[in-house]
């Protein structure tokens, strides 16, 4: 029979937080929960962990759930090169996260540009890989700018050429001197709100999402960098070296691809990810947007969570 102490112990989950020098960069975690680990890389790039919280919390009843921040990013070290933020060098970051928690082999789980990370990840470590989910994310940057084309191309016309004359001019060095190394105000509302905002929400939207001060803890400098300087529907920073489709046939782990039905990352990248990995499950969530942990989060939870520990119940929106 339990004592009162142990039974009480199976309710608790501390959190653990620490730092990881990466190939010298310290590189933020936090985990909590119980069970095999599932480590979770965000998107952005250069947003954190934080707007996985509290979302992704119940997972923890059943998983060892790591956090990261991924290199110039929220709690992680910033780097003065510039250069050092790629996706290769993040690869790098995760492993040696792994490596340093001795977690074995892992779940990877990739959100947006974190998705990306996590299949560059599985091409040069999957044998470390348990599990691989690829949530609301693209194989392709040059497949994703077709998708931001069209995404675009589907503002209110008045909007769009607002938006077309701001990136035309230039979007950094302008305003206040100290609005000089961020996007305007203007243009954060015309592409985060009118651009992208009908992509990111469908049965939930978030009441407090508001696309000026969404992104207010991004690390420009690795923005620009890795996205780019010319907008939000043009991804032309070195991001551009994500180019997976023709690889992603080598990947033989156990893998999730979930998104929104109607997804920023739409859903035909996703199925082009599902065709190309054999066995991968597919997972289309109905009335969701990028954010489709928020609009169907006891499915999308429920469906991530049978599909780590080995659950019985069928993907039921799977495709």
């Amino acid at each position: 029979m339990a004592t009162p102490a142990s039974a009480a112990s199976a309710n608790v989950y501390p959190l653990q937080e620490g730092l990881v020098d990466a190939h010298g960069v310290l590189i933020y975690y936090v985990e909590m929960g119980h069970g095999s680990p599932l480590l979770i890389v965000h998107g952005g790039p250069g947003a954190s962990h934080e707007y996985f919280l509290p979302w992704l919390l119940p997972l923890a009843r059943t998983n060892r759930l790591i956090f990261i921040d991924e290199r110039g990013s929220g709690r992680s070290e910033r780097v003065e090169d510039v250069h050092q933020y790629t996706v290769e060098n993040m690869v790098e970051d995760v492993e040696a996260v792994r490596t340093a928690l001795g977690l074995g082999k892992i779940s990877l789980l990739g959100h947006s540009y974190g998705g990306v990370l996590a299949q560059a990840y599985a091409l040069k470590y999957q044998k470390n890989l348990s599990h691989l989910i690829l949530a609301s994310t693209f194989p392709s940057t040059k497949q994703m700018n077709e998708i931001l084309a069209r995404e675009k191309a589907q503002m209110p016309p008045e909007k769009l050429a607002r938006l077309e004359e701001l990136e035309k001019a230039g979007l950094y060095g302008k305003g206040a001197i100290w609005e000089h190394g961020r996007y305007s105000e203007e243009y954060e509302k015309l592409a985060w709100g009118d651009g992208y905002f009908p992509f990111l929400f469908g049965a939930h939207p978030d009441s407090n999402y508001d696309p000026t001060t969404d992104n207010a803890g991004t690390n420009w400098e690795l923005y620009r960098e890795m996205w780019g300087s010319d907008g939000e529907f043009v991804i032309d920073g070195n991001l551009k070296s994500a180019e997976y489709v023709d690889q992603l046939p080598t990947i033989k782990v156990p893998t999730l691809v979930i998104c929104g039905d109607h997804d920023e990352c739409d859903p035909s990248l996703s199925k082009e990810m599902h065709e190309k990995i054999a066995g991968s499950k597919l997972a289309i969530m109905p009335n969701s947007g990028h954010f489709a942990f928020e609009d169907q989060p006891g499915l999308w939870l429920g469906t991530v969570r049978d599909f780590i520990n080995g659950g019985s119940k069928e993907l039921s929106q799977a495709h």
